[in-house]
């Protein structure tokens, strides 16, 4: 077949637009009623611009253009204008966000990472090809299909491990301490990424981590609460509350988001209303089935990074009066996304509506412009202070965007020496090495002590080092003053030199400060190398927000206040 030009494409593509502007307004649901005639001839004008643009281009400009290149750049630039959320996603992205939101896809249940120029597995999901066939955190992937990873990047590898169910994949993987697993033969199939990484019952409350909200999520949510309840029942200690951890949990499908309310609260209760550019768009969602159980107490836990389907559910659970929210406010993701196919393999990702919460609260907080020259769209006028709402009790809440927390508790924040060590993947590296060289004898707790001495020692084999901010700006400073004298030759001033000494001394003094908590961190991770659920449960005994979550649901009254106007 004799290939098509991209220019035809353009062509075609544009043609076909004018041609579907050319029917009946009536017929255009995007278009606002009001002005119907000016709005038709402001896209029809546009495109016809854009295409004008765009022939004179490729006819007149100095040098030979890359046409893929320069429509995606307009693409880009105009959705630059809009929120950062409508987005359009090319063949591989359209892929990737299937995957997302369906919670599956083919492949052999592992996760990677690079670190060092090496490609490590950092996770392995029990029960899939990989866990069967003996890999393991910390192993690394040296050839895929008999090809070398060295010197690819992520996605790249990836690229290197898709294929179609039931066909297989070869891996050469290599284990510190010599005893590699060689080259081991697996057959794809599909895996469901898990949306509860961990549930238990700690004391006599049921704990249960949500990380996204996928097609399958209802169910694996409801398995889980009913295993916390048969286990509460065995043990003859009635659960005392749940707690429902949504931090760090980006979203996903807003129909997983309502049935897994329903749950948790009454049959017909109002979950969240979504409502775009006519009034005729508004629609409001509801609990359809019964609720799993009596109407426990509840505690849902939320950070800055819980957005969109979190926000629903937690908002939900708020307005209704139905649990108390614990930690930061959230992130502030309200919008409603349509997924539009678009001509090869391209989807566009556009925003089509907001949510509000049952108390009216609009959960998207206020994007910033996007400082172009031509603003298109209109801007509300800043309010002086946040909105006020009221729950079903009467309880007030507030808007501005994002769900604001009952409690507000902050999740312990990480210093920019730990970041920066996690960043490296020295911790991740360190618990590799040290499982190593200590193979089954592994008991905790370990010698924090010796743990710190041996990890300094790491760190030292590995030339790590890290600048901090202050040294930053000194940085900045310093290439200033020489721009400044204008003779980069000259000597460092005096006063430069010591400020730096004493910008070291400050820096070494934190990181010594620091050496309880890495030595934690160390413990957990080489405790998750061989057992990610002990992990996890370790983990929660040193959680501020858990902690202030569990104390409240074992003291009824407190919880009972909190509901209360």
């Amino acid at each position: 077949m004799k290939p098509v030009s991209f220019r035809k494409h353009v062509a075609a593509g544009l043609t076909a637009a004018l041609l579907a502007f050319s029917l009946p307004v009536s017929s255009l649901q995007a278009v606002p009623q009001e002005k119907p005639g000016q709005e038709y001839f402001e896209i029809v004008k546009g495109i016809d611009l854009l295409g004008e643009v765009y022939r004179r281009l490729s006819e007149n400009y100095v040098e030979p253009l890359d046409a893929v290149k320069l429509m995606y750049a307009a693409i880009d630039g105009m959705l630059a204008v809009l929120d950062p959320y409508t987005v359009f996603l090319d063949e591989n992205q359209s892929e990737e966000l299937g995957e997302m939101t369906s919670g599956q896809y083919t492949g052999i249940g592992l996760s990677m990472s690079r670190f060092v120029e090496k490609v490590y597995i950092t996770s392995v999901l029990e029960g899939y090809p990989a866990w069967k066939a003996g890999i393991r955190t910390g192993d690394r992937i040296v050839r895929i299909n008999g090809n070398s990873v060295t010197g690819k990047n992520l996605d790249e590898i990836r690229t290197m491990m898709k294929g179609g169910t039931g066909t297989p994949l070869m891996m050469k993987i290599e284990r510190e301490g010599g005893r590699d697993p060689g080259i081991i033969t697996l057959s794809r199939e599909e895996v469901r990424a898990g949306t509860v990484p961990y549930s238990g019952i700690i004391g006599q409350t049921g704990y249960l981590e949500i990380s996204s909200f996928s097609s399958h999520a209802t169910e694996e949510i409801r398995q889980a609460v009913e295993k916390l309840l048969r286990q509460a029942a065995e043990s003859r200690q009635p659960m005392n509350g749940l707690i429902i951890d949504l931090r760090g949990n980006p979203g996903g499908l807003l129909t997983a988001a309502v049935e897994i309310s329903s749950l948790f609260m009454e049959k017909g209760s109002t979950v969240v209303t979504i409502r775009g550019r006519s009034p005729e768009s508004e629609k409001i969602y509801k609990t359809e089935q019964l609720p799993i159980a009596e109407a426990f107490p509840i505690a849902v836990l939320i950070n800055r990074e819980s957005a969109s389907a979190s926000e629903i559910i937690s908002g939900a659970i708020q307005d209704l009066d139905r649990g108390v929210v614990l930690g930061e406010r959230s992130y502030g993701k309200g919008l409603v996304q349509s997924v539009i196919r678009l001509p090869y393999d391209n989807t566009l990702k556009v925003t089509t509506a907001k949510y509000y919460t049952p108390s009216g609260r609009l959960i998207q907080k206020p994007h910033a412009d996007s400082g172009t020259a031509r603003n298109v769209l209109k801007k509300s006028d800043e309010r002086k202070a946040l909105p006020v709402y009221y729950t079903a009790g009467k309880r007030k809440v507030y808007g501005g965007g994002g769900i604001a927390p009952d409690m507000t508790v902050a999740d312990v924040p990480r210093s920019e020496y730990e970041q920066e060590l996690r960043r490296k993947g020295m911790i991740f590296l360190f618990a590799v090495r040290y499982r190593a060289l200590h193979s089954d004898s592994v008991r905790q707790p370990l010698d924090r002590s010796v743990l710190i001495e041996e990890f300094a020692s790491f760190l030292r084999q590995q030339n790590f080092s890290f600048t901090s901010a202050p040294e930053r700006r000194l940085k900045e400073l310093e290439e200033s003053v020489a721009e400044e004298q204008g003779d980069t030759k000259a000597g460092e001033p005096e006063s430069i030199r010591g400020l730096k000494q004493e910008l070291a001394r400050m820096k070494q003094k934190r990181v010594e400060g620091e050496s309880e908590r890495i030595a934690r961190l160390l413990e957990l991770e080489i405790m998750r190398h061989g057992d990610e659920k002990a992990s996890r449960r370790a983990e929660l005994g040193d959680d501020p927000v858990v902690q202030k979550a569990l104390a409240l649901l074992a003291d009824p009254k407190v919880y009972s206040r909190k509901l209360k106007p």
